[in-house]
């Protein structure tokens, strides 16, 4: 795949030699762009033009996963400290309280989710990350230092605010850093992150069994990457792209440069004259994303998010030790397998993401988890053995999440990046990622109970079905995006004024 900047030279048509915008000059050698566009091969044009550094941007990428990572680790770190939480807090037994600590922080993350477009188009992507790690650092001190359920509801709360801010921004801003050839790979590490994250979480919680009190340690511990991503975002680029939106055209020249280099500075600007209306970005409206011309991709994004938290993957990482436990695996063995098959499916991800493309990795996805529910449900319904059951169970719950890291949960944040046009990307994003959260809100809430109400042969049987509708939707309406410009995609998508 060639970066996006030097599709401008063969995809941008020119209609003078000079186009002018919010002040600064572009100067075009038309019969040059012409000669590239009707005469060269595609294959010339890659020898010719070469893609922008993948380097520079790197360490700008790693420091925005950061915020990925405290996403996991807040994800996960109650999953082995639950029971030594309920028993000094005082509400060992209600599920209802247990649920209550998982969910209030999913509600915090919808609230950090829903305005999280707003604050990243008005304080712009690095400002935005530094204030979503100091909700983190307040609410993770709070819960460390409780002596009660209601401080330590509230300090999870104050967490996920924090946690809904992060993951729009992040995938927001490594889409907008990364070149076009290897923003796939890119867009993999917020998951690998995530992973980490997780896997870190039911590591440092497994004294949590020998030790009552080391819960408290767990929440201390996250205090440090979150202060690091407030201390190294300082020293960070801003986005490109926000800042030509706020028509800053010189610092625009300068970010670019610093992150692909200076032969890469014009042919980006002349790409961003054709996609960023710097005039329109304050005038995007909230009605605008519900009717109207972006309905669509909006709604394809918000369906998506909503197909994934509905096959039940959060269940599984929320409550991962309960279900080993009721199988007779020890948690901290059955946990540590799920954060290393986590991690091994989204680095195969990351390799397969720029090469069998977006599309293809999803429907793979949805169709393993649907398989590997199904197998839960054979293994819940006693046909078999025992020790083939229990073997069974924990094998459809690791290929569960194998096959869930392997597209299901990389690639919806990587594609909306990708499929929303540049004018609404982060307010849409912000919706989207607001359904997201309410149905993992639910889901946190509700599963233990609805595990006991209805038995783990229907519930698993609805995830197992909302995977395979997930396969049929993809299937009719998601456009394949490996390989396209920006353009090419919203031309796709968008109708015409």
């Amino acid at each position: 795949m060639r970066g996006r900047t030097s599709e401008t030279f063969y995809m941008h048509k020119r209609a003078s030699s000079k186009e002018h915008l919010n002040g600064y000059d572009y100067d075009y050698d038309y019969d040059y762009d012409r000669e590239r566009m009707l005469g060269y091969s595609q294959s010339d044009l890659s020898k010719d033009i070469s893609n922008p550094s993948w380097k520079r941007p790197l360490p700008h990428v790693l420091v925005a996963t950061l915020s990925s990572f405290l996403f996991g680790y807040h994800l996960g770190v109650v999953n082995d400290t639950l029971e030594s939480i309920s028993l000094e807090l005082g509400f060992s037994g209600s599920t209802l309280a247990e649920g209550l600590v998982v969910s209030t922080c999913l509600a915090g993350a919808l609230l950090g989710s829903i305005f999280s477009g707003w604050i990243s188009d008005g304080l712009g992507r690095r400002r935005s990350f530094q204030l979503c790690a100091l909700p983190m650092i307040i609410g993770a001190s709070m819960s460390a230092t409780t002596s009660s359920l209601e401080g330590m509801l509230l300090g999870r709360f104050f967490v996920g605010t924090g946690m809904g801010l992060g993951p729009p921004v992040a995938a927001l801003y490594v889409s907008e850093v990364s070149p076009a050839f290897v923003r796939g790979t890119y867009g993999s590490f917020t998951q690998i992150a995530t992973c980490l994250g997780l896997m870190v979480a039911l590591l440092i919680g497994i004294p949590a069994k020998n030790d009552p009190s080391w819960w408290r340690v767990c929440f201390w511990a996250s205090t440090i990457p979150a202060a690091l991503l407030a201390i190294l975002m300082e020293f960070s680029t801003e986005s490109p792209h926000w800042l030509f939106k706020r028509g800053r055209i010189a610092q625009t020249e300068v970010e670019l440069e610093r992150l692909f280099g200076a032969l890469h500075v014009k042919p980006a600007m002349a790409e961003f004259s054709k996609s960023d209306r710097a005039d329109e970005v304050d005038a995007v409206k909230f009605s605008e994303l519900l009717h109207g011309r972006h309905f669509k991709v909006v709604f394809i994004g918000s369906v998506i998010f909503a197909f994934q938290q509905l096959s039940g993957i959060n269940a599984v990482f929320y409550f991962s030790s309960t279900v080993f436990r009721s199988a007779g695996v020890p948690s901290d063995i059955g946990n540590i397998c799920i954060g290393v098959v986590n991690i091994s499916g989204s680095i195969v991800a990351m390799i397969l993401m720029d090469r069998l493309g977006r599309k293809l990795l999803l429907l793979s996805s949805f169709l393993g988890m649907a398989m590997a529910m199904g197998f839960q449900v054979i293994a819940a319904s006693d046909i078999f053995s025992g020790s083939a059951n229990l073997r069974l169970s924990v094998g459809g719950m690791l290929l569960f999440v194998l096959t869930f890291a392997l597209g299901a949960g990389p690639v919806p944040g990587l594609l909306l990046s990708e499929i929303l046009p540049s004018r609404i990307r982060a307010k849409a994003m912000a919706v989207c990622m607001s359904i997201h959260w309410v149905i993992n809100f639910f889901v946190g809430l509700l599963f233990l109970n609805l595990l006991e109400t209805l038995g783990p042969q229907i519930l698993y049987t609805i995830f197992a079905t909302f995977c395979l509708m997930a396969v049929v939707y993809v299937k009719k309406n998601v456009v394949e995006t490996k390989g396209k410009s920006l353009q090419e995609i919203e031309m796709a998508l968008i109708p015409a004024d």
